[in-house]
């Protein structure tokens, strides 16, 4: 526990001479303030660097770029391998699981040991990986390193512990699964084919063992070429030469004919018996031309033969279709008998596997159910009913559904809200789904004790925006709302449509919502604002709109002022702002040169609409084309329940609504928000023609007092003349929304602008620089040094450094409220830092984070109950109110892209600075909760995650998190409170990350169990003897075959052996202490008296059998007693 406490005597009153940004100097010089000022801040901080740790906690969505697939059909768990190295591991819903692999290879193949808790990976740099999934972050135990073949297929017989691997060149290795080091025995591609073949064989793409004889493995080659090689002899029985490349093998259960599927979309069946030629050849898809003549057909890339004791074989397969008909969608054919289903796909089949009854390869299958991972989406179709319905996914795989634009976390939500959202949304879902249940259900997970209502809202290209409730590491969609359904539909003959952004006229730039009001805001690419308010009654209502001009380019650039590193900043006069009207959108508006003035992006319904309960559109705000120029993109936006007011800020200006008398308070450029306290000195700019004009007039700028509102009043745009297709690119270029899905990184250039930015040299500031609007919050604080009691206040941050306090006045009374105007004076304090303001928070004397106010949800479609009608209820946390200790004020923490400070507000005395970073930028700024205090969490360029003290802003967390940072992560990586934050790792995923030591800790628990103790089912139709002793119909001792002492050993410089994290014994209690190793010895326990006990009931059966044969054996003897040897 640290205590500061700073004196302040002497800084009441800050000198002329004083430095901006000192530590411990006023931010602006003026007279001494009469209001009351503490004397001496107390706080005390908990927080230390022992409290905060980065780390992952899970990773949500659809695996993106996947790979490969694999299933266990005991533990009933599911593998997908990824092509940057990831995979992850889903089991019941919370049984979800990421791991990566470190070289970040593709992901070629995935092998679990069924019902032994491990994995095989082999990845595309030739090197195979045993993880351990006996824990809840599985880990690595060994690696193999091939060093001069390439992996192609791998296959591991279910209950064995050698694996095979085929090659490029077509040899096959064999890996003890255990030991992790190659074998001796090797099968070679020329021995395995015949000595007079000329032709190399091609890689190795299938591997098998005999469903009648283990000692028996098929080998499938690319070109065609198929060998099953006696394991025990060292050679072929049988070759078979095919003219069509091989892409996959699959056998009858008894063992006597396997199907193959080949590129020219045939599939042929082989009989053992006859080998010479296929038993039978089909084209599923092929029809007959008129010419006798077979159609061309794709490929079947996979095709999988599955028997049924019930009902006729099931042969599955993806692809083969006829090329004839282009643009039709991937499909996955299911023949059952004589009924050929064929299920179109949305995306690409990557791979499918078909689930069983049963692990046994020799007995009947009987599947239920096809598992189908695309390039976008992961099904599983129901094999058990004859329309083949799917099941309903329990995982969020759809977060991509379009992509995803802008990201929002809020933890610690109120209670009720995740109830009543899933309520809505549940009304909407789809039906049609499969009745039984999901068949993917292994693992355990239960709700740990350290949960909280958690919501992440994310907003996608589309316009749509979902809510999901995030609570307990897991992520259910609970509502979705569709942004686009406020306007109008833009008929394709629209001139205004064609110049937007065709393809996303309505993506989701940025949301503000507050869970207490549930009043949700949503700000979009073509510059429109969306305020919806919550109800649970549908409604007839008509959407109100406004529209604001708000695009004034300043003519004015910024150059050096005699007192800038001292501007005597002054209260400007007051002035009372006149409402502002919204501007008519006539289809006269554009001038005749056909150039668009005074008309929004958007069309806003104009008749009564009928909205159904859940967010109900009350009011449309948007920017207005300004002569031939389309309005900027809004980069900031606040909204307050309890003032009824909205704020919103783009590169050109600021603007303010309220949003229950349905009016604009004000509207004007940056440069006007200063009035006489402008820190810079504005030179005009060398004159420029008009578009509009030829007459080679010039305008330069003149303030305009903070209190007007009509921006088209102040500078008139000054354009250079461009010839129209040119002007058009620009249009189309100013609209574009740089999506996060886009990988291409803009950080670079943002780096070198940043460097021409605001410094202590003003030389060196970009001369065109437009002064943007970057972060808006309203408050309650002092506008000005003289304010004795707290006002409702916008703290307004610029992209120069500046920030700015406009003092608001809002009348109490509800009636009043509703008819009396609300008056915004001039702007007061102006405190300046490095870098673009990103963040403000407030905290009060003791240092305890002061709430913004909010009024509490009222459902105002509810029937009203006239003998107690409803009242806005508003909650304030007013910075007085828990200070009578401290006096008066309190403190201001801004954050900006190099500094944060800490200001004492009403004298506005900068009581700490940090300065954050030199050599890169912060992307992301926060003042959060953590550990019962507040803290300040930033994100850096470089991939930095740091967490400073407050108000002290001691350093405690500085962790090198990811080495490399694109714009997707840049624009959605949030922090919240409960030390958690996110960020899109890939187009369809969500990364979550806790940065607190207590999350850290408690993790284990709340993440889900991969392996459950489950007994091996027993092998069906064999005999008792057979069961018994765990043989089958040819007793194959692999051992005896592939193990050093038969086969010697592999040659070192064929492959390396990696050894892994830890140990096998280590790292199956690795990560869960005493009580994990208590849990496994107990299960361990279980797990032998169970054996144990089959053990005796298999002696009893053995008793029981050895008397039955005795009994007959008795029996037989005394028949044949007395009988002759010729009467046999």
């Amino acid at each position: 526990m640290k205590k500061f406490r700073k004196v302040l005597d002497g800084l009441t009153t800050s000198s002329p001479g004083g430095t901006i940004g000192s530590p411990s100097c006023g931010s602006a010089a003026g007279t001494p303030t009469a209001a009351p000022t503490p004397k001496e801040i107390d706080v005390q901080e908990t927080l230390v660097s022992e409290n905060f740790q980065l780390c992952k906690t899970v990773r949500h969505g659809f695996p993106y770029q996947p790979t490969a697939l694999a299933f266990d059909p005991v533990q009933k768990i599911l593998a997908v391998g990824s092509r940057s190295g990831g995979i992850r591991i889903l089991g019941r819903p919370g049984v979800d699981c990421y791991c990566q692999h470190e070289s970040g290879a593709a992901v070629l193949q995935l092998q679990f040991l069924i019902n032994e808790g491990a994995l095989v990976t082999a990845c595309a740099d030739d090197t195979l990986h045993l993880w351990n999934l006996r824990q809840r972050r599985p880990a690595i135990l060994h690696s193999l390193k091939f060093n001069r073949e390439r992996i192609t297929f791998c296959h591991l017989p279910f209950q064995s512990k050698w694996l095979y691997v085929g090659t490029e060149r077509g040899n096959t290795h064999i890996v003890n699964i255990e030991s992790f080091i190659l074998s001796g025995y090797v099968i070679m591609w020329n021995k395995a084919i015949e000595l007079s073949t000329k032709t190399h064989p091609g890689p190795v793409v299938h591997l098998s063992d005999s469903p009648k004889d283990e000692g028996k493995l098929l080998i499938g080659f690319e070109s065609g070429t198929i060998v099953q090689w006696d394991l025990r002899g060292k050679k072929a029985d049988f070759r078979i030469y095919y003219d069509e490349a091989i892409h996959s093998v699959s056998w009858h259960h008894e063992g006597k004919q396997f199907m193959c599927s080949h590129s020219d979309g045939s599939l042929t069946l082989w009989n053992l018996r006859n080998t010479t030629k296929p038993f039978q050849v089909t084209f599923p898809h092929g029809k007959i031309q008129k010419d006798g003549r077979k159609e061309s057909c794709k490929p079947i890339l996979k095709v999988e033969y599955k028997t049924s004791r019930s009902s006729e074989p099931f042969v599955i397969f993806s692809g083969g279709l006829s090329y004839d008909k282009a643009g039709r969608r991937p499909t996955l054919t299911i023949m059952h008998g004589k009924a050929i289903t064929v299920l179109e796909m949305d995306y690409p089949i990557v791979e499918f596997m078909v689930l069983c009854e049963t692990p046994y390869n020799n007995e009947v299958q009987e599947p239920y159910a096809v598992v189908v991972l695309l390039e976008k989406d992961l099904i599983v179709v129901d094999l058990t009913q004859s329309n083949f319905p799917v099941f309903e996914n329990p995982y969020p795989m759809d977060i991509h559904e379009s992509p995803v634009t802008c990201t929002a976390y809020f933890a610690d939500c109120p209670p009720d809200i995740i109830p009543i959202l899933y309520s809505i949304g549940a009304k909407h879902k789809k039906t049609g789904y499969s009745q039984k249940e999901w068949p993917i259900s292994g693992g355990t997970w239960t709700l740990g004790s350290h949960t909280y209502p958690e919501i992440i809202i994310t907003g996608h290209a589309d316009g749509s925006i979902k809510f999901w409730d995030a609570s307990a590491i897991t992520l259910q969609m609970l509502y979705k709302l569709k942004t686009s359904k406020v306007f109008e539909k833009p008929k394709p003959g629209e001139g205004r449509a064609a110049e937007l952004v065709e393809e996303d006229p309505f993506a989701v730039q940025m949301v503000s919502w507050c869970p207490q009001s549930r009043i949700f805001c949503v700000v979009g690419i073509s510059a429109h604002i969306i305020l919806y308010r919550f109800s649970k009654y549908d409604a007839n209502t008509q959407i109100v709109s406004l529209e604001v001009r708000l695009q004034c380019e300043s003519e004015d650039v910024i150059s050096p002022s005699e007192n800038e590193n001292n501007p005597c900043f002054s209260d400007p006069g007051s002035h009372s702002p006149q409402p502002h009207h919204q501007h008519p959108a006539s289809p006269s508006s554009g001038t005749p040169e056909g150039i668009k003035n005074s008309i929004p992006c958007l069309k806003v319904k104009d008749r009564v609409v009928r909205v159904p309960p859940g967010y109900q559109a009350e009011l449309v705000i948007q920017l207005l084309w300004v002569d031939g120029e389309p309005p900027q993109q809004i980069t900031s936006l606040d909204i307050n329940s309890a003032y009824g007011l909205l704020a919103f800020g783009n590169c050109n200006g600021l603007a303010v609504v309220d949003y229950l008398q349905k009016t604009i308070l004000l509207c004007m450029s940056t440069l006007d928000l200063y009035g006489p306290a402008d820190p810079y000195q504005r030179l005009t700019r060398s004159p420029r023609r008009n578009r509009q004009s030829t007459s080679g007039n010039t305008h330069t700028h003149t303030h305009t007092p903070v209190g007007s509102c009509h921006t088209h009043a102040h500078t008139q745009l000054i354009l250079t003349v461009h010839p129209c297709k040119k002007g058009a690119k620009i249009t189309s270029r100013l609209l574009k929304l740089s999506l996060p899905t886009d990988l291409k990184t803009d950080l670079e250039s943002r780096e070198n602008s940043f460097s021409r930015s605001r410094s202590s040299s003003v030389s060196s500031i970009d001369r065109d620089t437009k002064e943007a609007i970057t972060t808006l919050q309203f408050g309650e604080s002092y506008g000005r040094k003289s304010d004795a009691l707290p006002t409702p206040c916008l703290w307004v941050g610029t992209s120069l450094g500046v920030v700015l306090l406009i003092p608001m006045s809002i009348p109490t009374d509800q009636e009043e409220r509703m008819e009396e105007p609300v008056t915004i004076g001039p702007s007061g304090a102006v405190l300046m830092l490095k870098g673009s303001v990103l963040r403000f928070g407030f905290l009060d004397c003791m240092g305890v984070l002061i709430q913004s106010p909010y009024e509490v949800w009222r459902d105002l479609n509810a029937s009203e109950d006239p003998d107690r009608p409803r009242r806005r209820k508003l909650v304030h946390f007013s910075p007085s109110s828990s200070q009578d200790a401290c006096g008066d004020g309190h403190l201001a923490v801004v954050c900006s892209e190099r500094q944060a400070k800490v200001f004492l507000m009403p004298s506005q005395s900068c009581l700490f600075v940090h300065n954050i970073t030199e050599s890169s930028f912060v992307l992301r700024a926060d003042v959060v909760s953590v550990c019962n205090s507040v803290s300040l969490a930033c994100f850096c360029a470089n991939g930095h995650v740091m967490t400073l003290s407050l108000p002290s802003l001691r350093p405690l967390m500085d962790v090198n998190y990811l080495p490399l940072t694109d714009m997707r992560i840049a624009r959605t990586f949030c922090f919240t409170n409960g030390g958690q934050a996110l960020y899109l790792s890939s187009p369809t995923e969500i990364q979550r990350i806790t940065y607190s030591q207590e999350m850290c800790d408690n993790l284990q628990e709340m993440l889900g169990e991969l392996f459950t103790p489950i007994e091996t089912p027993e092998a069906q139709n064999r005999g008792f003897l057979k069961g018994f002793f765990g043989g089958n119909a040819h007793t194959f001792d692999r051992e005896e075959l592939f193990g050093e002492a038969a086969a010697g050993k592999a040659s070192r410089s064929l492959a390396q052996h990696i050894p892994g994290q830890a140990g096998v014994e280590g790292m199956k209690v690795a990560a869960s202490g005493a009580v994990g190793e208590l849990a496994r010895a107990r299960i361990a326990l279980d797990e032998r008296g169970q054996r144990l006990g089959e053990l005796e009931e298999r002696t009893a059966l053995m008793m029981t059998s050895a008397e039955t044969f005795s009994k007959h054996a008795h029996e037989l003897m005394l028949k044949c007693k007395d009988k002759k040897w010729y009467q046999f």
